[in-house]
């Protein structure tokens, strides 16, 4: 019988792969020395484990890779769970990184008009005379559409992938819903954050067949994560005892995995 194929682990590009790298290191599992080098060109890497490679693809696209089976584990953004919402998936740990919120922003009121942020968010169904429709420009279309389908609002949205910011100075959209961190790009750009929609983390996501089929190896390295964000350091060794724990983690993520 031939040897199972490595696992795969789905890891995003950018600022996310940055913050990952001591999760990385306190789980022991050690990517090839360009996994990490933005500029490298290759997509596939061999780690420390022979059974376990990474691929680093763009951030919006882990969770897909993942649930297509492509990957059977991943990093991505809560925000991209909650755009794509696919059933296949589970998500068994929050990472505690990558920490930002999902908002709706708007051009800046002139100095002296401002109000409080609830009075600004209470107003964000304000729309141009004549516009029967909120005009909505962002990369979240399905979060945009549930977030104003639940205030009774009638939203029609602009899809982009980037640069939103502009939207709302080009008369493109009345307001954006967009990632933010600092609030920097908004304030550059002459916006104005009015409410946030939801917090965001990254958090380790499993496709579910992967853990019903090889529930031991996925299981083990659920437990590798979870140990690592738990614990600053990683315990020198592991005893009998935390090895039974471990392989009951495993069993109990596949039970999990199949409701």
């Amino acid at each position: 019988m031939s040897a199972p194929s490595p696992l795969v682990l789905a890891l995003p590009k950018g600022r996310i792969l940055k913050a990952l790298r001591p999760v990385l290191a306190r789980t022991g599992l050690e990517p090839a020395p360009d996994c990490l080098d933005e500029s490298s060109r290759r997509l596939r890497f061999p780690t420390s484990d022979p059974h376990l490679d990474i691929v680093r693809v763009r951030s919006f696209d882990v969770a897909t890779f993942v649930a297509y089976g492509g990957a059977a584990l991943g990093v991505c953004g809560s925000d991209v769970l909650m755009e794509f919402d696919y059933p296949d998936l589970y998500t068994p740990l929050d990472l505690g990184i990558g920490g930002c919120r999902v908002a709706v922003a708007r051009l800046k009121e002139p100095e002296g008009r401002q109000k409080p942020l609830p009075a600004r968010a209470q107003e964000v169904e304000r729309r141009p005379e004549g516009r029967s429709r909120l005009r909505v420009a962002t990369k979240y279309p399905a979060i945009a559409r549930r977030h104003f389908a639940a205030r009774a609002i009638n939203a029609e949205i602009v899809h982009l992938h980037g640069a939103m910011e502009l939207a709302p100075t080009l008369s493109m959209a009345d307001v954006i819903v967009d990632l933010v961190d600092t609030g920097a790009t908004l304030q550059a750009n002459g916006l104005e954050e009015i409410e946030t929609i939801t917090p965001v983390s990254s958090r380790l996501i499993v496709n579910r067949v992967a853990l019903k089929t090889r529930p031991e190896e996925v299981g083990t390295l659920i437990e590798r994560f979870r140990q690592a964000v738990s614990a600053k350091s990683a315990p020198a060794g592991s005893g009998p005892g935390e090895q039974v724990q471990k392989e009951k983690r495993a069993t109990m993520h596949a039970n999990e995995a199949g409701r």
